[in-house]
C-alpha cells in the first residue's frame, strides 16, 4: 500500500479528487443529483416497490405442512444428539461435523469457487449435483445440535416451489419423456441450492462470504478472459457477421465454452462483486473487490456479448438509483463521456443491436417463429423438459424453418414456457417478479448494512439477466443455471437478513 501511495499516479488521482471537491461542477451535480434523488423517492416506481403488503405464504397451510415435513429430519437427529448428548460432545470427529454443519455458508463459498472455475472441458453435471447435495448433509449435521438450524421454507415462498413442481411435471407429460428424465437431474441441483442458501444464511456476514466466493469464480473467469485477448482469440464466423463487423476481434469466452454463456455468466456476478466492494469493511478488501469488478466489466466488454452489456447497464443503473440516486447526473456524464474512449468495434457491434441485416440477430427469428408455432400446438404442456424434447417436437411437426440447426429458442422465456408449460412460465415469471419487488422493499426499509447492499445486488442482477435473456436462453449450460438460482437465493437470503436485522431491538 506504501508503494501505491507514492506514486505518481495516486498523487494525480489525489490532486483531481481535491480539485473536483473544490469545482462547480461538482456543486451542480450534486444538487441535480439531490433534485433526482426527490423524484426517484416519490416516483411511482418506488411506492410500487414500496408499497407493504401482508404474505400469505408463511402463514399457508401449504407453507406450514412443508416446513414441517422439511423438518423432521433435523427433529429427529436432535433427538438423537440429545439422547447421546455426552458421547457427541467428547467425539473430536462430532463436534467437527456440528462445527462445519453450523458454517454451511462458508462451506458453500469455498464450494462454489472450486466447482465455477473448473474449465468446461473438465465439467461434469454431476459435480454440481454432489456438491449441493454434500451441502445439504452438511446443512443437517449443524441442524443435529442447533435447534433453530432448519430448512427455511418460508423465505423461499410459494412461487419457487410451483415452478419446480412444474419441472417435475414436464417430465412425464414431456413428448418424448425418454429425452426429458434426464434434465430434471440438471434442475435438481439448482433446487438444493436455493434451498441450502436460504437455509444457511444467517446474517449479512454469511451474505459476504458467498459474495466473496462468487468473487474468486469471476476473478478467475475475468483473468483468464482478459489473459486469452492478449494472446489472440480466432474469429468464429457463427459468433459474428464480418460484413457488418469488419474489424471486430474474436470473442473471448474464458474456460466456458461460449462467449455469450461468459458474457451471462458475468451479468450473473458482477453485481455481486460490486455489492462485496461497496460494504467491504477493509480497505484492501475494498480496492481487491474494486479491481475484480473492473477486470471483469473489461472481460465483459472483450465479450462482445450484446445482449450482456445491456443487461450488465441495466443491472449498473438499478444499483446506483436505488443505492445512490443522486449519482445519476454523475453516472450519465461519466457515460456521456466514455462514448467517444470506446473502440470501433465496440461501437460498432453496439449500433447492430437493432440492425436486422446483421445475420446473428436475423438468424433468430426462425427460432422465434417455431417456438411459437409449439406453443400455439401446445401452449398448456409446452414440448417438455430440456432442448432435447423441444427439438424433437419441432423436428416431428416441421415447425423450424431456418438454415442454421436448431439449438434453442435464443429467448430465455419462450424456452422456459416450450419446457415447463404454462404453469411453469407463469410460476417463474411470478418468482421473479416477486423476488426483485421483496428485493427492492427490503433495500428501501432496511438501514445501511451489507445485507441491504447484496440484497440491492443480487435483485438488480436478476433484472439484468431477466433482460438479458431477451436475446438468449441461459440455462442451456446446466452449470450456469445453478449460478442463475444461486443469485436468486442470495436476494430471497438477503431479504431474510433485512428482516430480522430491523426485527431486532
Amino acid at each position: 500500500m506504501t508503494l501505491l501511495q507514492s506514486s505518481a499516479l495516486y498523487r494525480l488521482w489525489l490532486f483531481l479528487r481535491y480539485a473536483y471537491g473544490d469545482s462547480s461542477l461538482r456543486r451542480a451535480l450534486a444538487a441535480l443529483g439531490r433534485t433526482c434523488a426527490g423524484w426517484f423517492r416519490d416516483s411511482r416506481l418506488v411506492r410500487f416497490l414500496c408499497r407493504e403488503r401482508k404474505t400469505l405464504w408463511p402463514q399457508s397451510r401449504t407453507c406450514r405442512v412443508l416446513t414441517a415435513c422439511t423438518a423432521c429430519p433435523g427433529d429427529l437427529l436432535h433427538r438423537w444428539y440429545l439422547a447421546w448428548q455426552a458421547t457427541f460432545d467428547d467425539s473430536f470427529f462430532a463436534n467437527l461435523a456440528f462445527q462445519l454443519g453450523h458454517g454451511t455458508a462458508i462451506a458453500e463459498s469455498w464450494y462454489i469457487l472450486c466447482l465455477w472455475t473448473i474449465p468446461f472441458l473438465y465439467w461434469d453435471n454431476a459435480y454440481s449435483l454432489i456438491a449441493f447435495a454434500f451441502l445439504l448433509v452438511l446443512f443437517h449435521a449443524g441442524a443435529m445440535r442447533h435447534r433453530s438450524f432448519r430448512l427455511d421454507m418460508a423465505d423461499i415462498g410459494g412461487f419457487p416451489l410451483v415452478f419446480f413442481l412444474a419441472v417435475l411435471l414436464a417430465v412425464p407429460l414431456s413428448y418424448r419423456p425418454d429425452l426429458s428424465a434426464r434434465f430434471l437431474w440438471y434442475h435438481l441441483p439448482a433446487a438444493l441450492c436455493v434451498l441450502v442458501t436460504v437455509s444457511a444464511v444467517r446474517c449479512g456476514e454469511d451474505l459476504k462470504r458467498l459474495c466473496a466466493g462468487a468473487t474468486g469464480v469471476t476473478a478467475a473467469a475475468s483473468i483468464y478472459g482478459v489473459f486469452q485477448r492478449i494472446r489472440g482469440v480466432r474469429v468464429n464466423l457463427s459468433y459474428v457477421d464480418l460484413t457488418l463487423n469488419p474489424d471486430m476481434p474474436g470473442r473471448v469466452m474464458s474456460y466456458f465454452d461460449n462467449p455469450n454463456t461468459f458474457g451471462e455468466v458475468l451479468v450473473i456476478l458482477l453485481p455481486l462483486v460490486l455489492s462485496l466492494a461497496i460494504c467491504a469493511k477493509s480497505r484492501m478488501g475494498k480496492v481487491l473487490a474494486g479491481g475484480v469488478w473492473a477486470v471483469g466489466t473489461a472481460a465483459l466488454v472483450m465479450t462482445y456479448s450484446r445482449a450482456g452489456w445491456v443487461g450488465f447497464a441495466l443491472s449498473v443503473g438499478l444499483m446506483v438509483l436505488v443505492l445512490r440516486p443522486g449519482l445519476i447526473p454523475a453516472l450519465l456524464l461519466l457515460c456521456a463521456a466514455a462514448i467517444p474512449l470506446l473502440p470501433s468495434a465496440v461501437w460498432i457491434r453496439i449500433l447492430t443491436i437493432f440492425n436486422f441485416s446483421d445475420t446473428t440477430t436475423s438468424s433468430r427469428f426462425p427460432l422465434y417463429d417455431a417456438a411459437l408455432s409449439l406453443l400455439r400446438q401446445s401452449p398448456v404442456y409446452g414440448g417438455g423438459l430440456g432442448v432435447d424434447a423441444v427439438k424433437a417436437y419441432i423436428r416431428a411437426y416441421r415447425l423450424y424453418k431456418g438454415t442454421a440447426p436448431f439449438v434453442h429458442a435464443h429467448n430465455f422465456y419462450l424456452e422456459v414456457w416450450m419446457e415447463t408449460g404454462l404453469l411453469g412460465i407463469t410460476s417463474f415469471l411470478a418468482s421473479m417478479a416477486w423476488s426483485v419487488k421483496r428485493g427492492f422493499w427490503a433495500v428501501q426499509k432496511a438501514a445501511p448494512s451489507p445485507a441491504r447492499t447484496i440484497t440491492c445486488g443480487a435483485s438488480a442482477g436478476l433484472c439484468g439477466i431477466a433482460l438479458c435473456g431477451m436475446a438468449d436462453y441461459p440455462w442451456h449450460y446446466p452449470r450456469v443455471m445453478v449460478i442463475f438460482w444461486f443469485l436468486f437465493a442470495m436476494a430471497l437470503a438477503g431479504v431474510k437478513v433485512c428482516r430480522r436485522e430491523a426485527e431486532q431491538p
